[in-house]
């Protein structure tokens, strides 16, 4: 008969292989050994009587009963640090671990700001910032906050605004355009060098514009398909192509005259970054600081998902 009694060791294990996908990685963000991490989980799975996770020497995935166990045993885990939280930080203030999942680009451009001055007002809080371009189930993946854009924050969470309008820029060196001219429409761009995207999930982004409500959405043109946006800048920089950006990462690099925009009557605002959370009962006391920092230091209020 499997063995209910589970401690939050356990469960930890659980969530943790299953967000870095590597038993290794988990590992490491637990601060034990691979092999005590490995024992942990096979120790769990013979009480549970059905395997969590799918292992090969190249990859770890979750079973079909690993994805149920996630469903169930995510909230319920979050619920119960929560709880814990909310003791320990009775009487001592704010303490403990607040986790944020959020785009790259926007972490830099509105999020870490706002950490480091909660770091300076809670010496006691650890924020464990991860940085993804995937979108990620905040609650089932054990977050404590995300950060998207506003069209793509599920409709039951609470949404703090935080005033940043996402926009796109084409940009290139001017040794690239002094070679190969401008385009003056999306459609030029198929006869010019263009650095393709490739997300995390494999697919190809297309580079997006808009104007006068007429929407394009173009699959460009290039020899070089890169993953990673300091690549993409380098390369632009070196004048071997056009590269698509979110504006404020690039600005840098207009501002020195290292790039220049291209199309800029393509790429107008988009949606507001916005910081979420989902609806506690018993918040902990560093979430609730956080949230009320954000709300007093952040030109929009939140509004209710």
């Amino acid at each position: 008969m499997a063995d209910s009694r589970l401690g939050l060791n356990e469960l930890e294990a659980v969530m943790a292989v299953a967000r870095r996908a590597s038993f290794r990685q988990a590992a490491i963000d637990l601060n034990v050994s691979t092999t005590a991490l490995s024992n942990t989980i096979a120790k769990l799975e013979a009480s549970l009587e059905t395997r969590l996770f799918n292992r090969t020497t190249r990859s770890v995935s979750l079973t079909e009963a690993g994805t149920l166990y996630l469903e169930h045993v995510g909230p319920a885990l979050q619920d119960v640090r929560t709880a814990l939280e909310t003791v320990r930080s009775h009487n001592a203030g704010p303490s403990g671990v607040l986790r944020i999942n959020a785009f790259a680009s926007a972490a830099r451009a509105a999020l870490l700001p706002l950490v480091l001055e909660f770091l300076q007002r809670y010496p006691k809080v650890h924020i464990d910032l991860v940085t993804e371009g995937r979108l990620v189930d905040i609650v089932a993946d054990g977050f404590d906050l995300g950060v998207r854009s506003a069209n793509l924050v599920p409709t039951d969470m609470i949404v703090i605004a935080l005033g940043q309008a996402q926009r796109y820029a084409v940009v290139g060196s001017p040794a690239y355009f002094a070679k190969h001219g401008r385009p003056r429409s999306p459609a030029d761009l198929l006869n010019h060098h263009c650095i393709r995207i490739r997300l995390p999930n494999g697919a190809i982004y297309p580079w997006h514009f808009e104007r006068a409500g007429e929407v394009t959405r173009l699959d460009v043109n290039g020899q070089l398909t890169l993953d990673e946006s300091s690549v993409v800048k380098a390369v632009v920089q070196e004048g071997v192509g056009l590269g698509f950006f979110m504006e404020q990462d690039v600005q840098a690099e207009l501002e020195a005259g290292q790039f220049e925009r291209v199309l800029d009557e393509w790429t107008p605002a988009r949606d507001n970054l916005c910081l979420y959370y989902p609806n506690r009962r018993n918040p902990s006391a560093a979430l609730k600081a956080f949230t009320a920092l954000a709300r007093a230091s952040l030109p929009s209020k939140g509004l209710p998902g």
